[in-house]
């Protein structure tokens, strides 16, 4: 009987059992994903940026695990020769409205303990010539880069030689205190299961009766790539957020090979992998995703209304790229015609009140553990969120 079965293979479920191996040498881990390969969904669909942290409300769980997450990601990727690219981040605003919004920023960031200052105009374009803000910017030294599927790889490797078990293309069909059903292995026996199955998580979770109060609202990413030469784009740049919504905004990222890149948008997906076209579609899927919209429509937390009304319009892709326009103005849509691999935000809904959590979501009991809206920056996070995640576990 394995002493850990974790079901999904992401980023999060492999920092999990990886967690777990350092914690407990010699113990049998499972990890099982349904796809053939790692890294096919948000951990491999994602920017690649390591955030600083800087986001966050002081007591949520991402204030407290995105700046050790960030310090431990940057140490894997060098301990494990996979590329990094030093390249921080500004964020600026598009008029004077933004500056105390700005500020807010900037004031968690020091409450989080993050690096952070802020910039004048001439400061912004010695960091970033390209960018451009009205007044005042954020500087964040400690952001940076990677490949987002290389980590994953890498990391799967390390639960591999630690002693673990990765088995792909097993889907688990079922599982309950002490038990899972995978496709490769039947029903097998476990000390304690961790869920962390990404856009599944609540399905999973309510099979253990746990989150029972949340439904995954799936949310679209879609990318552009830049024509640009390599390095052209030095820095991340990000538009203030809205802090209505756990969305940051259309932002352009630098890849670790020096591209530049446009995305994502937080469109309203129908089912949980609406990449594109019909595959994966699911009538029962789309049932729950319609079902859940009155209750967030109506949410006092969000202005859903405007949030449809803004997103919608960038599937047009020239729509997406002039709204990038506002931070970075030398963008054209000619430059941006290279379209990215699409992701889909497994967004958590709280259905009584239709809020969107901000937060990471962890519950469950001395059998069972659920890894709840382990959306962005978990992908940052993700070590530092199983190092938590474990300790409480194991005590």
């Amino acid at each position: 009987m394995p002493d850990l079965v974790v079901i999904g293979g992401g980023v999060v479920g492999l920092a999990l059992a990886d967690a777990w191996l350092a914690r407990s040498p010699g113990d049998d881990v499972v990890v099982y994903d349904k796809e053939p390969h790692v890294a096919a969904h948000a951990s491999g669909r994602n920017s690649g940026v390591l955030h600083a942290g800087f986001y966050y409300a002081p007591d949520s769980l991402k204030a407290q695990l995105t700046r050790r997450g960030n310090q431990m990601l940057r140490e894997f990727c060098h301990e494990h020769d996979v590329p990094i690219r030093e390249t921080g981040k500004v964020v600026v605003t598009t008029s004077a409205e933004q500056i105390p919004a700005l500020e807010t920023l900037v004031e968690r960031g020091h409450a989080n303990g993050v690096e952070v200052e802020v910039i004048d105009e001439q400061q912004l374009a010695e960091l970033e010539p390209l960018a451009r803000t009205v007044d005042k910017a954020l500087w964040s030294p400690n952001t940076a880069v990677a490949g987002s599927v290389a980590v994953v790889e890498a990391l799967a490797q390390r639960v591999r030689d630690r002693g673990g078990r990765v088995v792909l293309g097993s889907e688990v069909t079922g599982a309950g205190p002490g038990w899972v059903m995978s496709v490769g292995d039947g029903r097998v026996s476990a000390g304690h299961i961790i869920n962390a199955a990404g856009l599944y998580a609540d399905t999973v979770a309510h099979w253990f009766g746990f989150g029972l109060q949340y439904r995954m609202l799936p949310f679209k990413g879609l990318y552009w790539y830049g024509n640009w030469e390599p390095g052209r784009l030095q820095r991340h740049v990000y538009p203030v957020p809205d802090a209505r919504n756990p969305f940051l905004g259309v932002h352009l990222t630098v890849t670790v090979d020096g591209r530049a890149k446009i995305g994502p948008t937080a469109i309203p997906a129908l089912w949980r992998e609406d990449y594109g076209g019909v595959d994966g579609l699911k009538a029962s899927e789309v049932w729950d995703v319609v079902r859940s919209y009155p209750r967030f429509l109506t949410s006092k937390h969000h202005d859903v209304p405007g949030l449809i009304r803004g997103e919608l319009p960038k599937y047009s892709r020239s729509y997406l790229v002039n709204q990038a326009s506002a931070l970075v103005p030398s963008v054209t849509p000619a430059d941006f015609a290279e379209r990215g691999k699409p992701g889909v935000r497994a967004q958590l809904l709280h259905v009584p009140s239709g809020k969107l959590e901000m937060d990471f979501v962890v519950e469950g009991d001395e059998q069972s553990t659920h890894m709840l809206n382990a959306v962005s920056p978990a992908w940052t996070s993700s070590l530092a969120v199983a190092e938590h995640v474990i300790d409480q576990i194991r005590g």
